[in-house]
């Protein structure tokens, strides 16, 4: 135990002191800890992240175990393993899915002056149960030869009449959806998110079904003008392997909606430590890997998401959209109005 203290130790140090380390002799951090694990519930399906834990095992000798599946089929795995549960960490998409997992007890507080100090404290839980890894906008994507960017404005402003059968959205079952809503109860109060999801519906071009890329390809094809998609995904298309998908993702263009006031919404993904976690030290160890400058780099050059830390330069397809005010919100609240946000949705008719 002496000797994986010693290592969490040092290799804390040379994360907080970021490229200065690179010119130090890190080996301590570097030794082989034999038998050590961290076992990873992960939602993530990424190739960038499987090259992101194969760095932390390199530099620890901590083996990284993954368990991959949807985070409700993860969510009910811990629930239902209980304390024999060999979960050490719970990575996820969404802040909602987040505050849902530490409202079923299923991540426990922790204490990381690293993680506290780095991140900013919008972006990670309250009682430090969970911490957000990458940034994500939820933004509106245009078709370019059909809308002008100086029409847009809010998210607000999308129940327009102007924008009548002109808006491409997916299912409110989404968990984007329901956190994008649950913010704007948040901002701007419940009656004024009810009238937003009726007049949301009220302009839809199709009932809601699909991705998020979906929902751009259809635009493309003319089925709409506008569509709410996390901006992620057009970094990806516009990068895909497959021409047809770029080809589509250069027809639109990309607007930040509310810069005049509260700031476009942003939300995360995120990590927590289990709440029965065995491995606790390398569980600990193991999030603060992901807020390295170097772990961030690929999650920003990789997938197309915005680093959570401000030393890190966001890959170039990011820069070239420009910079932008966020929503500096209590990402907790996205949890927090849930419930309301799925109940409202219900209630205008979004399917």
């Amino acid at each position: 135990m002496k000797k994986l203290l010693l290592a969490i130790a040092t290799f804390s140090l040379l994360v907080a002191c970021g490229n200065e380390s690179k010119k130090k002799d890190n080996s301590a951090a570097q030794e082989i800890i034999k038998d050590q694990v961290v076992n990873v519930y992960t939602h993530r399906h990424y190739q960038p992240d499987q090259d992101i834990f194969k760095m932390f095992e390199e530099k620890t000798g901590i083996k990284v175990k993954v368990i991959n599946a949807s985070a409700d089929e993860l969510i009910q795995k811990m629930k239902m393993e209980g304390k024999q549960s060999p979960a050490d960490v719970l990575i996820t998409v969404d802040a909602g899915r987040l505050s849902r997992a530490k409202d079923e007890g299923l991540l426990q507080s922790i204490e990381s002056e690293l993680l506290e100090s780095s991140i900013p404290s919008h972006l990670q839980d309250a009682d430090n149960q969970w911490f957000g890894l990458t940034k994500r906008a939820r933004i509106i994507a245009y078709a370019k030869d059909r809308v002008k960017p100086e029409e847009l404005s809010t998210y607000e402003d999308l129940v327009n009449t102007k924008w009548k059968g002109k808006i491409l959205v997916r299912s409110s079952s989404n968990i984007y959806n329901q956190s994008l809503m649950a913010s704007i109860i948040a901002n701007d109060g419940e009656e004024a998110a009810k009238i937003w999801a009726k007049g949301i519906v009220a302009n839809m071009a199709r009932s809601p079904k699909g991705s998020d890329r979906d929902q751009v390809k259809a635009m493309v094809a003319g089925e709409g003008d506008l569509a709410i998609v996390n901006s992620y995904y057009i970094g990806k298309m516009l990068n895909s392997p497959d021409a047809e998908e770029v080809k589509t993702a250069q027809q639109i263009g990309l607007f930040f909606p509310n810069q005049e006031d509260r700031g476009t919404h942003i939300n995360v993904s995120g990590a927590g430590v289990a709440k029965y976690a065995p491995n606790k030290e390398n569980a600990i160890l193991f999030i603060e890997y992901l807020i390295s400058d170097e772990a961030q780099q690929v999650f920003t050059d990789a997938n197309y998401e915005y680093p959570i830390l401000e030393s890190v330069e966001p890959v170039k397809d990011i820069k070239d959209w420009g910079d932008f005010k966020e929503d500096n919100l209590e990402l907790n609240k996205l949890g927090a109005f849930n419930k309301k946000a799925v109940l409202i949705f219900d209630e205008a008719g979004w399917k």
